[in-house]
């Protein structure tokens, strides 16, 4: 079962790892831009590239980037064994 796992959680992180990567690092220019920068356009066009609304994608872009990232949680999660339910033992020590 943890093979399956790790299996599923490398192939989402091969396939998700560009798309996030480009989102948090537009998405980091976009406030050093609005806020240190105090470049309001820049920021606006740095917007339209971080929602890939350039490319007529904004719509369906962050459903896939929200997915991906669940999936990752997901499988990341049931990889660190947090939720594997182990039988108490009884007695005392051994």
């Amino acid at each position: 079962m943890k093979n399956t796992l790790r299996k599923y959680h490398r192939l989402i992180a091969t396939l998700f790892c560009l798309p996030l990567l480009f989102t948090a690092v537009t998405g980091c220019f976009v406030a050093i831009a609005d806020t240190w920068l105090h470049q309001e356009e820049l920021a606006a066009f740095l917007i339209t590239v971080h929602t890939l609304q350039i490319f007529k994608l904004d719509a369906i872009v962050p459903v896939l980037n929200g997915l991906g990232l669940i999936g990752l949680v997901a499988t990341g999660l049931s990889l660190t064994g947090l939720f594997r339910h182990q039988p108490k033992r009884m007695g005392g020590r051994s």
